[in-house]
């Protein structure tokens, strides 16, 4: 399937189906919305499923894993085979993002879209490699456009593959040692916002670290000039793989009308990236927190989302999607358990 096939089947989901969902939700025994955001949650599931009467989704989150040719440049606090060291602790269960799926009833499935290391037959990961790892995008497009195209396609086959086998709730993650820079360069060209006011400390830098970091972002768009209203061009001059394949689950599974919940800053900025290319994928997303990364609300601003959590997380891999993913399969059973007035007998307000 080509992009084009992919962007034309996203849908406007039917609103009709969020004011009968609301309406259901008032016939409930409570005050009318007094679950406030459950409520609010319940019925955007309704309106993009189109199932009036849904049942509690199997959910699944995707972490992609990419290199970054950027990290050279001294932008992270760690080195980057902690990219590869880190997926195989995922694929042991071992990290932040496994604990919290177990926790939440959510099943987990790694993908190395651009991880510098060759895994061999690793049981249980997911092989869509495009490239290993971006290039350093201070010097030279992280990318081709054909790379960047790709890797947004891995991502949407994945999801659409995904819904077929039954999953009704898809989750972001990612991982990729010196990901929040490129995620700063393309949320300060997809906002218009400067640099300094989208760039964060990512795993933790220093101040000179993080003058360095706002430096590195500010050159490299001076250099290549990414055009805001070409998503592809955005995402081929700064990268990286991971933003694409997640960029590209959003739209395969807004192509199935399936809710996706994003995680963090990284997640957003692929966010940016599905919106330009689909702007009608922003009513299936549905944002779990708001990251510590400054540039996060800079996002979630922009696309017009507010995040249901605000935990000071940071730490990407799909943790706050595990946790926004509880929130949604909250809100359904709300939805569908409860009983109504006239059911429950009780009488209602005056």
């Amino acid at each position: 399937m080509v992009m084009q096939d992919i962007l034309g089947l996203i849908q406007p989901p039917d609103f009709k189906l969020m004011v009968q969902a609301m309406a259901h939700l008032d016939r409930l025994t409570k005050p009318r919305e007094s679950l406030g955001r459950l409520e609010a949650l319940a019925a955007q599931y309704v309106m993009i499923t189109g199932e009036l009467k849904p049942s509690v989704p199997r959910g699944m989150v995707f972490t992609f894993a990419a290199d970054h040719g950027i990290a050279i440049e001294g932008v992270s606090a760690y080195p980057s085979e902690v990219t590869g060291q880190m997926v195989l602790n995922f694929l042991r269960g071992g990290a932040g993002v496994n604990v919290l799926a177990r926790h939440t009833g959510m099943a987990v499935r790694v993908v190395d879209i651009g991880v510098a290391h060759d895994f061999g037959s690793v049981p249980d990961l997911i092989h869509k490699k495009v490239m290993y790892g971006t290039k350093n995008f201070l010097l030279e497009p992280a990318m081709s456009r054909k790379q960047a195209e790709h890797a947004v396609l891995v991502g949407a086959e994945l999801a659409m593959e995904a819904v077929e086998e039954g999953i009704g709730l898809v989750g972001t993650g990612d991982m990729g040692i010196g990901n929040t820079t490129p995620s700063a360069a393309i949320t300060a060209v997809m906002t218009g916002r400067p640099v300094t006011e989208v760039t964060g400390r990512g795993t933790g830098i220093d101040d000179a670290v993080h003058a360095r970091k706002i430096s590195v972002i500010q050159r490299a768009l001076d250099l290549h000039r990414p055009n805001r209203a070409d998503a592809l061009d955005v995402l081929a001059k700064v990268g990286g793989l991971e933003i694409g394949g997640l960029a590209g689950l959003i739209l395969g599974a807004a192509a199935k009308r399936v809710p996706v919940v994003l995680d963090g800053f990284i997640a957003g900025a692929a966010a940016l990236i599905a919106v330009e290319l689909q702007p009608l994928c922003r009513s299936y997303l549905i944002a779990s927190h708001r990251s510590v990364e400054r540039g996060h609300r800079a996002v979630l601003d922009h696309i017009r989302i507010k995040p249901l959590l605000d935990l000071d997380l940071r730490l990407g891999e799909g943790t706050g999607a595990c946790l926004g993913m509880s929130l949604v399969c909250a809100a359904i059973k709300i939805y569908t358990e409860m009983a109504t007035f006239d059911e429950a007998g009780v009488s209602e307000k005056r």
